[in-house]
């Protein structure tokens, strides 16, 4: 058993292989995270993860993800629960958050944490809730079929092959800073199904799907118009069937509320909330594109 005196604490750089104990430790939470994330998460910053010791037990995480000079984002934050009370999860944070220098940082607060997070400096953006269920039956998208007269031609198709610049240039339009290194981790980690929206040959959206510890999570959904988001929902959906979830979890920003109604439309029901809070300016992002966040783990 080690010893609860924080001045025993260790904190240092976690490894990749060291992530798995945090992800058990998020799905006791409830968070429900990804089987197979921690590769693309390290792929963007492998030095922004980190873990303190106790007698070399973990007891407590946070990651500090630097994706510019100018933004970093904060997750992960967890103290192993039999060791709470103690400081630990406090000095983990400070340390971490020391790797992001003077960079903007964001994160995707609980609500019991939101008034420590204003106290650290951070202010709220916008919330996200989480939408959960088994989406209502829908047609599946037809390939290459016009549909309706005059109306444009449509596609949702594996985002293998749409030209990754085309897909790295959508996905900066909707987040605060670019992340070539995740994304293209995030489209092939095995197990991740990622699709996109090609209309008269141009992108209109994209979106990936992923087992996760309960439901399958969707994330992110980018999408030019509801019509777009909807046709990307409905394929991410099948192709969560098809790897054995009918259930799925998304994250949608209260300032889509054109999302939140698509997901009830699917029959969908929110379940929990955070809040989306940072400590600086960010870079304006086309938020009318965003119906459902990428990770409330790495924003």
């Amino acid at each position: 058993m080690p010893s609860p005196a924080p001045d025993t604490l260790l904190i240092a750089p976690a490894t990749l292989q060291d992530w798995e104990i945090v992800r058990t430790w998020a799905a006791a939470e409830g968070w429900n995270p990804g089987a197979s994330d921690a590769p693309a998460f390290f792929a963007q910053d492998p030095e922004g993860f980190f873990l303190g010791r106790i007698d070399g037990e973990p007891v407590s995480a946070v990651s500090v993800v630097n994706y510019s000079d100018r933004y970093a984002f904060l997750g992960f934050y967890l103290v192993r629960p039999d060791l709470r009370g103690f400081g630990h999860g406090l000095a983990t944070w400070r340390a971490a958050l020391a790797h992001a220098g003077e960079r903007t940082v964001g994160l995707d607060g609980v609500p019991d944490q939101q008034d420590n997070y204003r106290r650290s400096g951070f202010s709220l953006a916008y919330r996200t809730a989480r939408y959960v269920g088994e989406p209502a039956p829908a047609a599946p998208p037809v390939v290459g079929e016009p549909v309706g007269s005059g109306a444009p031609t449509s596609d949702v198709v594996p985002a293998s092959q749409v030209d990754p610049a085309a897909l790295a240039a959508y996905d900066s339009a909707c987040h605060p800073a670019d992340r070539p290194r995740f994304l293209t981790m995030w489209l092939t980690t095995p197990g991740h199904r990622a699709l996109a929206r090609i209309t008269d040959g141009r992108l209109t959206g994209y979106g990936v799907v992923r087992p996760a510890e309960d439901e399958a999570r969707i994330g992110p959904l980018f999408a030019d118009t509801p019509a777009d988001a909807a046709a990307l929902l409905d394929a991410l959906s099948q192709e969560a069937r098809a790897f054995g979830s009918p259930r799925i979890a998304i994250d949608i920003p209260e300032v889509n509320p054109v999302a939140a109604r698509l997901a009830e439309e699917r029959g969908l029901e929110p379940t929990f909330e955070t809040a989306r809070m940072y400590t600086g300016a960010v870079r304006p992002v086309a938020r009318e594109r965003v119906f459902g966040v990428t990770t409330l783990e790495l924003g």
